[in-house]
């Protein structure tokens, strides 16, 4: 049986029976590609930093680098101010 064919006898039936016809074909379907799909190996993470050597130091300054300067005046300013809004009439 051809796509065309399969696709007009589908036509012809009720909605209920479409929707039951497309649970049907998806449930079958989303099974049929789990099964073939290849699954990568996962890369291992090991030796991922070899040769790199990272000191307490050199972590010390990337913090003091990120934390440098917070909080910040002007952020503080923002988030301290109240806002307050019109009360409603009633």
């Amino acid at each position: 049986m051809t796509y065309d064919e399969v696709l007009t006898i589908a036509q012809q039936l009720s909605p209920n029976d479409k929707a039951r016809l497309l649970e049907e074909i998806s449930g079958a379907l989303r099974r049929d590609l789990t099964q073939t799909e290849t699954k990568k190996p996962k890369r291992s993470l090991l030796g991922l930093w070899e040769g790199i050597s990272v000191s307490e130091a050199d972590i010390d300054e990337a913090r003091r680098e990120m934390w440098g300067n917070f909080p910040r005046e002007d952020i503080w300013m923002i988030a301290s101010i109240k806002i307050s809004y019109p009360s409603s009439p009633g």
